[in-house]
């Protein structure tokens, strides 16, 4: 792209998380050393774990509450400070804009109310409350009884209409005072007597069974959980019933962490946490939530124990928002990338270096943008040398070609030529970078390349020619089964080549696909099994069914309560991550559209422009391909005369006398492209064995085919 059509970073406007806990997150991890791939000591947990088991009495170490809440502590004062201020301003404005209605409901209520008042007010003087035993004594034709009740009830009217009267005379008397002194009763000098006045004939005459103005915030229905409803909902799931032998026990107190409860579920003897697993949506069923707000992790101090963590409201329906990267700030792929908020609202990274990830979800449920996400962070820091390979085509991945050393979009030939060329040609230079670096960084000095990896000095060090590299391919699928046999042999064995061994080189590798299984025949299935099943960080976002799910995760994935087919379709950009730490949490990824990629790319061509670091295709370099004549190569290895050849033989010859064409061809893959020019697969008999392979003759054959063919 010619330096005059740069495209210009444009501001991006939306919701950034500006949560604390991830500014204050991202901001330790940018000051960790990234160059070991294992940190040397473990780091601190979240939050001070309950303890499962007592004290042994004596014990030294005690737990001392902080002297001052975590709530009021530095960097938590702004966040509470906009929450409260955030809450009261919505509430303010709400009520605000509302004044006039409530005028209007206030005054119906008062009025109502007034009537409210007059009626019981006029029950109380007729004594109204005798007016069924009267009628009794009536309808039982007892004069002595109905005339006794008759007089008491004059009594009593005689008596309240003094009452009713003295107040009256008093109310009038009071108001006749107060209006001297004030004035008529349109002065504001009234309002501390009709305010009182008016609100409480309001509140006499408010609706039955709701207030009288609505709430500006309303609190979503939760469930407060206690022993007794943990006990109820594991009996009803059949993981244990109220005897002796059969008895649930809780390993901790129950107590609140984040937006839920928690507490350490022991089951009893013969039950464990597969069996839990197995009950998660009875269990949930008995907690009255959604099976999305329970959660089961493994304890690995006992099979049969587990921690039960429940969430007030479903955590997975709530957005993480923007991706923080949106500040435009350039990235440091030596630190971990933010990918989304975890369900207890806990910001999740992941170290993309020295790792291969894996995406798989079905259609439409957010695996291109979860990977594009983590090439976003990637897009910032100009000194990554980014390779995209979109094997559907669709536009999500475009604005990588502003940035991207190789982009290959979709099957079809194009103005930039064979996509399945390009792609081969560039997995070979990428196999031939890994293969120089392991030479380079072993003639180094251990003082440079401790425990012989890559630095970040040397990967931004233009002299050793060793940035850090990231191979984007999303449907990867389709490269497995482009309709070209030799095509499909050739490109697995070197995707299966860099999954084994170039994330050790600094060549980050992010997979995406919608069919994590059933593609291809013969070798090239294998292949794509090994290339599937060798990335070491999983993303599962929806899938159709548990063994889905486990293909995308791994073996024993569901085993560990890990199945992304209970997400539902609502659960857009929600998976499980597994492999990125010790944990595997379900994360709500961060968001950045279509218009964000552009703004995004936008900015790493810039960065990239000023470091000198723009390469390939993004700096206008043509890809051409040196084109191989497949017949004229197989007849040249035939020097010996030979009459034919095994296919072995074959693909051995070739890779020796053209190594840079033919260093990774198989039997398979020279069987396949010279039976496609013609060339017949027969029996050969060599050195005493007989196998299929190739005769000199109908190569040659082939060839005359080919010209005549192409004089016509």
């Amino acid at each position: 792209m010619p330096e005059d059509h740069l495209p210009v970073p444009v501001e991006r406007t939306g919701w950034v998380p500006d949560i604390p806990a991830v500014l204050a997150e991202l901001d330790t991890i940018r000051g960790r050393d990234r160059s070991f791939e294992w940190a040397l000591d473990d780091p601190a947990p979240d939050g001070a774990p309950v303890p499962v088991d007592p004290a042994p009495p004596g014990a030294v170490d005690v737990t001392r509450r902080p002297v001052i809440p975590p709530s009021l502590r530095r960097g938590q004062r702004a966040a509470i400070a906009r929450h409260v201020g955030g809450r009261w301003a919505h509430a303010s404005a709400y009520h605000a804009v509302r004044v006039p209605w409530y005028l209007v409901v206030i005054v119906q209520s008062a009025v109502i109310g007034a009537v409210r008042l007059a009626v019981r007010l006029t029950r109380w003087w007729a004594h109204a409350e005798s007016a069924p035993a009267r009628q009794a004594a009536a309808e039982s034709r007892d004069a002595a009884v109905w005339l006794r009740l008759d007089r008491e009830v004059r009594a009593t009217r005689r008596s309240r209409t003094v009452i009713v009267l003295a107040a009256a005379g008093g109310a009038l008397t009071v108001l006749a005072v107060f209006g001297s002194v004030v004035g008529p009763p349109t002065r504001p000098g009234w309002l501390p007597l009709w305010l009182p006045l008016v609100a409480a004939l309001a509140y006499a005459g408010r609706p039955a069974g709701r207030p009288l103005i609505g709430a500006a915030i309303v609190a979503p229905r939760f469930r407060k959980l206690s022993a007794d409803i943990v006990l109820r909902a594991y009996y009803a799931a059949k993981l244990g019933a109220d005897k002796d032998d059969q008895r649930i026990t809780f390993g901790s107190p129950m107590a609140r962490d984040g937006d839920g409860s928690r507490v350490t579920v022991d089951l009893p003897y013969g039950k464990g946490f597969t069996d839990a697993v197995k009950a998660h949506g009875a269990i949930a069923s008995g907690l009255d939530v959604a099976v999305s707000q329970v959660f089961l992790t493994r304890d690995p101090s006992s099979h049969r124990r587990h921690v039960l963590w429940v969430a007030d409201r479903d955590p997975l329906a709530i957005p993480a928002g923007r991706t923080p990267i949106l500040r435009g700030q350039p990235t440091d792929i030596w630190t971990p990338a933010p990918f989304g908020l975890d369900e207890r609202g806990r910001l999740v990274t992941i170290d993309l270096l020295w790792q291969s990830i894996l995406v798989g979800a079905q259609p439409r449920q957010g695996k291109t943008f979860s990977l594009r996400a983590l090439g976003l962070f990637a897009a910032l820091d100009p000194y990554v040398k980014l390779t995209v390979a979109d094997g559907a085509g669709k536009p999500d991945w475009r604005p990588f070609r502003a940035i991207a050393d190789r982009a290959v979009f979709g099957l079809a030939p194009s103005r930039d030529g064979d996509p399945i060329e390009i792609l081969i040609d560039t997995l070979r230079e990428i196999r031939d970078d890994v293969q120089a670096r392991y030479l380079t960084l072993s003639d180094l000095p251990a003082e440079l390349v401790p425990e012989g990896k890559l630095t970040r000095d040397i990967a931004r060090d233009p002299r050793y020619r060793m940035p850090v590299r990231m191979v984007l391919l999303d449907e990867f699928q389709e490269f497995f089964a482009t309709g070209t046999p030799a095509a499909d042999a050739e490109i697995a064995t070197l995707l299966v080549y860099l999954i084994r061994v170039a994330p050790a080189a600094g060549v980050i590798i992010g997979s995406a696909t919608q069919r994590p299984s059933g593609i291809g025949s013969g070798d090239v299935a294998k292949k794509f099994t090994d290339y599937r099943d060798n990335h070491i960080v999983r993303f599962s976002l929806r899938t159709g069914s548990w063994q889905v799910s486990d293909l995308v995760l791994g073996a024993g994935a569901f085993s560990e309560g890990l199945d992304s087919s209970t997400l539902t379709a609502d659960h857009k950009g929600v998976g499980i991550l597994r492999g990125a730490s010790e944990e595997s949490p379900t994360v709500r990824t961060f968001l950045a559209d279509a218009q964000d990629a552009e703004h995004l790319t936008a900015l790493g061509r810039t960065l990239r422009h000023h470091a000198g670091t723009l390469t390939g295709q993004a700096a206008g370099e043509t890809i051409r391909r040196d084109e191989r004549d497949v017949l004229t190569d197989a007849v040249s290895v035939f020097a010996d005369g030979a009459p034919g050849l095994h296919w072995s033989d074959l693909a051995a010859r070739l890779a020796t006398a053209y190594p840079e064409h033919y260093r990774d061809v198989t039997a398979e893959v020279i069987s396949a492209q010279l039976r496609a020019l013609g060339v017949p697969s027969v029996a050969v008999r060599r050195d005493g064995q007989v196998q299929k392979g190739a005769r000199i003759a109908a190569i040659r054959d082939a060839q005359q085919r080919r010209i005549g063919g192409g004089g016509g």
